[in-house]
């Protein structure tokens, strides 16, 4: 992993085994975003998303293998009780065309990745809201 910082956006590369999470979070600490947009493109060969029942209030993963192209990642920095929190969305295409997607549990890098976080001036928290099942944005700070 490596990357660079110009004024309120990085360019952040990742390499071949890297997961994609843990490095936008280490990141994040050591540049102590408080708030910032992610997106990004790039190849994986390992990776789980899923969706969450609003009903159920429980989290479907569903995990995939082989060769994959990132066709869109997109997502949030906020902060939780001090810490990071990321929230990631991703869509990923095979070598037949077909994306699959949903919210990002964990991705590893199988070429690179190509991320960019656009910081925002500002704070933004989390909380758990019951009747959802969610960590939602908390403006109250």
């Amino acid at each position: 992993m490596d990357y660079r910082r110009f004024k309120d956006t990085i360019y952040l590369r990742l390499d071949p085994g890297e997961e994609i999470i843990e490095q936008i979070e280490k990141v994040a600490k050591k540049e102590n975003i408080q708030l910032a947009q992610i997106n990004g493109l790039g190849a994986l060969n390992d990776f789980t998303t899923g969706v969450f029942d609003t009903v159920e209030k429980k989290f479907h993963p569903i995990h995939f293998e082989g060769a994959y192209e990132i066709v869109s990642l997109t997502g949030t920095v906020t902060k939780q009780d001090g810490e990071v929190y990321l929230h990631l969305h991703m869509a990923a295409g095979d070598k037949d065309g077909h994306v699959f997607g949903g919210h990002l549990s964990m991705a590893y890098v199988s070429a690179t990745a190509e991320i960019q976080i656009q910081i925002s001036d500002g704070v933004i928290d989390r909380k758990y809201d019951k009747k959802i099942g969610l960590n939602l944005f908390d403006f109250t700070i």
